[in-house]
């Protein structure tokens, strides 16, 4: 197995430069290489009237490497001394860095391409790589050079455990306080929202569920935050609705921290709604873990 590195996808876009800063500075932390990676290909299903990369006839490589070398420079400026090493791959660019996940600590992209489409990123590359990726995914969004602590978004699952261990790691790392948030409501234990469920929608002895939902809250952090004794772990409890309940705290944190499984227990359902609201709309960068079970 190759040694670990911190890879980020680039496109030659405003946003995936943004990207690059912020995967030169994970590495930094890590001590890790960096790896730049172009994926040179279509989406499947996408045939372009002309080709985008040499419109005026002029040849691939120089106008490739252009973009990697600026995107370099991007990430020695954030990050002077850490390996950096570039790649050009022929292939559509969500398989490509999903296999480039497989050797990944952490693999870092955009929120939007070079279409300017929020929506055509995330829908291609970013959930399919927090669904199907290896390791931690980071899509960086939000407002520049976010500051504050680590947000982990507690929801409970077996399969959450791996994204609670990120955040504590990460935390570590940045030397942050961590906000572990959980959110409930009387549908807490079906794990999603409907549009228009009220919070009291089922009837419940709430003051016996929010009891319990601190119960699990505590169980969550507990041991984590006996083993980083360093780290200034806030346990916050908040009866809301999920979705506006993380953007909001995500208005203060530097890192979201989130799972890709909810209670449900289904398969992608934290990317079908509360994931897809983080991506989308998170004030911060928004770290995906997926995790077992």
């Amino acid at each position: 197995m190759s040694d670990p590195v911190v890879v980020v996808g680039v496109d030659g876009s405003a946003s995936s430069l943004d990207a690059v800063g912020v995967a030169a500075r994970e590495a930094l932390l890590r001590g890790l290489p960096l790896r730049i990676v172009h994926a040179f290909g279509h989406p499947s299903g996408h045939v372009p009237h002309t080709a985008p990369w040499d419109p005026a006839g002029h040849s691939l490589e120089p106008m490739l490497h252009g973009e990697l070398a600026r995107a370099e420079e991007r990430a020695r400026t954030v990050a002077p001394g850490i390996d950096v090493t570039r790649s050009v791959v022929a292939g559509d660019a969500v398989r490509v860095l999903e296999i480039e996940s497989r050797s990944a600590a952490l693999t870092v992209v955009g929120h939007r391409g070079l279409s300017g489409l929020p929506e055509l990123l995330l829908g291609s590359t970013a959930v399919h790589l927090a669904a199907h990726g290896h390791g931690p995914l980071m899509v960086v969004r939000g407002r520049p050079d976010p500051a504050g602590p680590v947000l982990l978004a507690v929801d409970g699952s077996p399969a959450g455990e791996a994204a609670v261990d990120f955040a504590f790691a990460e935390a570590a790392l940045r030397r942050a306080p961590l906000v572990a948030l959980h959110v409930w409501n009387t549908w807490s234990e079906r794990a999603y929202e409907g549009p228009g469920d009220p919070l009291n929608a089922v009837v419940a002895d709430a003051e016996r569920l929010r009891e319990a939902e601190q119960q699990l809250l505590d169980r969550t952090v507990a041991h984590r935050e006996a083993a980083h004794p360093q780290i200034a772990v806030e346990r916050r409890l908040v009866r809301s609705r999920i979705r506006p309940a993380l953007l909001d705290a995500s208005r203060e944190a530097q890192l979201v921290v989130a799972g890709t499984r909810g209670r449900g227990g289904f398969t992608g359902l934290l990317l079908g709604s509360v994931g897809q609201a983080l991506l989308h709309h998170a004030a911060c960068p928004v770290a995906v873990v997926r995790g077992k079970g």
